[in-house]
């Protein structure tokens, strides 16, 4: 019998690459993090401009960004695939960061993002990916932990490291058809709202009419 748990990780969610237009949402979903969640995602207590600061600062050019929206096109969960710079002798490294709504909590988000990042980074030579988080963010380590990570903790903070297999053909085009499914969602989405704006503006205008009408015939 499938429990809904096995329902809910068998589900699929688009995932999509972000780009600098989503600047302002990626802004916005950072912000809705609480003061203890800013803490486990920074590793201190951010507040509103050094997040600001954070999201202007993304390089979209050199590093990843994933996001999970919702119809509304409310980015409920997202990742920074961060490349690291490389040194003569060292293998290629990239760290990874996520973060998570609450009301979005307890749908393995965090996982499908960090599973779409190591494909990600498989595919551009990545051999090391790490992930830097404070010991508390029991979440996190978690992800990493079921990932085969290699976790070590020093004090208040756990360093974890999954060594990467080499791309394969599957890997390719598993990542383009997952990007091309989560544009594809995310145009559909997109459109929806535009309809659904039109639809409110539309009855706005019936309801001004309406209230127009029954005022001149008093």
């Amino acid at each position: 019998m499938t429990t809904p748990s096995q329902t809910a990780s068998s589900r699929i969610v688009p995932i999509r690459s972000l780009g600098p237009g989503h600047r302002a949402r990626i802004a916005s979903h950072l912000l809705s993090l609480d003061e203890h969640d800013r803490y486990l995602r920074f590793g201190y207590a951010a507040n509103d401009e050094q997040i600001q600061r954070y999201v202007d600062g993304l390089r979209f050019e050199r590093d990843e960004i994933f996001g999970i929206f919702n119809r509304g096109l409310e980015l409920l969960a997202m990742a920074h695939l961060a490349f690291l710079p490389h040194e003569p002798g060292a293998p290629p490294g990239a760290e990874f960061g996520v973060s998570v709504l609450k009301k979005a909590r307890g749908r393995g988000y965090g996982a499908r993002l960090f599973d779409r990042a190591v494909v990600h980074a498989r595919n551009e030579g990545v051999e090391l990916m790490f992930i830097h988080a404070l010991s508390e963010n029991t979440a996190m380590l978690k992800i990493a932990r079921n990932a085969g990570a290699t976790l070590e903790r020093e004090g208040s903070e756990t360093e974890a490291y999954l060594r990467l297999p080499p791309a394969t053909l599957d890997s390719r085009v598993s990542e383009l058809v997952d990007e091309q499914v989560a544009q594809a969602d995310y145009r559909l989405k997109k459109q929806a709202k535009t309809f659904l704006a039109f639809l409110a503006s539309l009855q706005e205008i019936r309801r001004g009419a309406t209230e127009a009408r029954n005022k001149s015939g008093r």
